[in-house]
């Protein structure tokens, strides 16, 4: 093992705890988000919502391996200080190029996001020289390798070609992510290779939540702003408002306040931090999505909702509950009732919303959350924290 490489590492027993830098970071993600919603406005069909997909596929790989990195290697080293924040900036120049990453602007985000995968674990194979988790860091490269040849080969053909392969590109990622990276002579990463940290990890999902609220408040702010104080759209923007503080008040309570206690007691922490992320994903897709339900509501609180619209202003809080009820699985090994009965009244409710103008969707959906958040606080009142029970 190198000096230097091991200088890199977080020192066993050391509290992790997430810093300035990585907060830092998470801005990026705001802007992000906010130009995923835009996109999807703009094209609200079937191709546009897994275009959108796919790039929020992509952006939330490159948070991810950010987070995991970050949970080994220690944040207040000059080294990796410089690997975020030269992440940091890829991230940003992706999201510029979002917007655009079908069209003319498809090789600056193809050509980004692999470099900065690529370039990350090469400065890590050679800062390890020696030290046995250089081995766990070709893994992460040979992979990287192997899925940027979709993503630059689709970035030089257009329409739905680039669509498939960048589809073929992320699923590779992921697929590497999911076997712990299998490698020809190299095999597998141990399970001790990915030791987690379970305040870090936890807090990082935490407040990656966070900032996505930010953007749903963005978005209303702005949309009231471009579209006046009329009374319809001032209620719209109200009602959107109480769904982003009825998100905190369903998630925060109680199983992300219990995610650290979980992942440290749980036998496999690496499971179950992997668990929580794909559940904070497919959160975070929801939220994308009510986004740009907030929006067009604001815009159009009367008259006619296409269907397309109800499967918006519907499905985004239902993408939420159905992460939450996986997350809340995770944690305790079971999900409330009113979890999976608020995703039944959703679906129950959509018929009867094709023929309602939009803000009456809305105040709909933001029912069914406030009946969630009631009954969360009901069941709470006058009871202990609930445990999280060992997996």
């Amino acid at each position: 093992m190198t000096t230097s490489g091991a200088k890199l590492l977080r020192r066993p027993g050391e509290p992790r705890r997430s810093n300035f830098l990585e907060l830092f970071f998470d801005l990026v993600f705001v802007v992000a988000l906010a130009q995923l919603s835009q996109g999807l406005i703009q094209d609200l069909s079937w191709s546009g919502a897994c275009q959108t997909l796919v790039l929020l596929l992509a952006m939330w790989w490159i948070w991810t391996i950010t987070a995991w990195t970050t949970d080994l290697y220690d944040p207040q080293q000059p080294a990796i200080q410089l690997l975020v924040t030269a992440t940091m900036l890829g991230s940003l120049l992706m999201v510029v190029a979002l917007p655009d990453a079908f069209g003319e602007r498809g090789l600056v985000f193809a050509g980004v996001y692999v470099a900065m995968h690529i370039g990350r674990q090469l400065f890590l194979v050679l800062a390890l020289r020696g030290h046995e988790l250089q081995r766990r860091t070709i893994r992460l490269l040979f992979w990287f390798s192997v899925s940027a040849v979709p993503w630059i080969a689709g970035a030089l053909v257009p329409g739905t070609a680039r669509g498939v392969l960048w589809t073929l590109a992320v699923a590779v990622d992921y697929t590497g992510g999911f076997l712990r990276f299998p490698t020809p002579g190299l095999g597998r990463s141990r399970r001790l290779e990915w030791s987690v940290g379970a305040e870090h990890l936890a807090e990082r999902y935490r407040q990656l939540f966070i900032i996505a609220l930010g953007e749903l408040i963005l978005v209303t702010a702005s949309s009231l702003t471009r579209s006046g104080f009329a009374a319809d759209r001032t209620v719209a923007f109200v009602v959107s408002f109480v769904g982003t503080a009825l998100f905190w008040r369903i998630y925060i309570q109680p199983a992300g306040e219990l995610l650290p206690a979980a992942i440290a007691a749980a036998p496999d922490p690496d499971r179950l931090a992997r668990s929580a992320l794909a559940a904070h994903l497919i959160m975070l897709a929801g939220i994308v999505a009510t986004a740009v339900g907030d929006e067009l509501v604001i815009a159009h609180p009367l008259g006619h909702t296409p269907p397309a619209w109800v499967a918006i202003l519907l499905g985004g809080p239902a993408l939420f509950l159905a992460g939450l009820a996986r997350f809340e699985y995770r944690v305790f090994s079971r999900v409330s009732r009113n979890r999976a009965i608020g995703l039944l009244v959703l679906a129950a409710l959509t018929p009867a919303m094709l023929f309602s103008p939009p803000l009456l969707a809305a105040l709909a959906a933001a029912a069914v959350l406030a009946g969630i958040a009631v009954t969360d606080a009901a069941r709470a009142r006058g009871r202990p924290p609930e445990p999280s029970p060992p997996r």
